[in-house]
């Protein structure tokens, strides 16, 4: 469970983001923080995350005792890939504060270190990709959407078939009115959102997007 609860804001967004993968609430204080959670809940290799998940003890250079709340603990299903402790930060914020944060940090990377774990600072510029739009954009599907047996059934089926092709090709081969293509559609994307589907999630995600059978990329 987090170690401290996180404060409504008035100047942030703040909120509780759905998740299936957090250890307590997914509780996020920017839209920063909510939008690297998505990515987490998206990841296949993320086994599990936890928010504000320590608090570490460190000194100041007056021999001050501080303390410093790291943001998330991501774990991953590949053991290569140590747990990750992580500071979301815009980077105006890390430029402008960087003296006083420096130490923090340094304590979070000794803290990290002696567990066996690593620490990153994760900005916008990691963050803000087009990655995070499609997964905001599948997640919608993939957290709402229950397809109809006989949707998934023809969309695998005709994807198996062509091996290669994009949303709108896709659809336009099952032979159905626009109507239908229009009712098969979520399936569609609720489909690539499980992977059954393939396509590149780092360009933008529209009918035009190329999608495979996952044994053709």
């Amino acid at each position: 469970m987090p170690v401290r609860k996180i404060p409504k804001s008035h100047s942030n967004v703040t909120g509780i983001a759905a998740s299936r993968k957090a250890s307590g609430p997914a509780a996020f204080e920017s839209t920063l923080e909510r939008d690297l959670i998505q990515l987490l809940e998206f990841d296949p290799d993320v086994i599990g995350y936890e928010v504000q998940p320590v608090s570490i003890t460190w000194f100041d250079a007056e021999g001050a005792k501080r303390i410093y709340t790291p943001d998330i603990l991501a774990k991953y299903a590949d053991l290569r890939r140590v747990p990750c402790l992580m500071e979301v930060k815009y980077r105006k914020d890390l430029r402008e504060n960087w003296q006083e944060l420096k130490p923090k940090f340094k304590a979070a990377i000794r803290y990290a270190k002696s567990l066996g774990w690593r620490f990153q600072i994760v900005t916008e510029k990691e963050i803000r990709t087009e990655r995070v739009a499609n997964v905001r954009f599948l997640l919608g599907y993939l957290r709402q959407t229950v397809p109809a047996p006989h949707h998934t059934d023809s969309l695998l089926k005709a994807m198996q078939q062509l091996r290669h092709s994009t949303p709108k090709e896709l659809l336009v081969t099952l032979n159905v009115s626009a109507m239908e293509q229009a009712t098969l559609l979520p399936s569609l994307w609720y489909l690539i959102a499980q992977r059954q589907i393939v396509t590149d999630l780092d360009r933008r995600l529209t009918m035009a997007s190329p999608i495979w059978w996952p044994d053709h990329g």
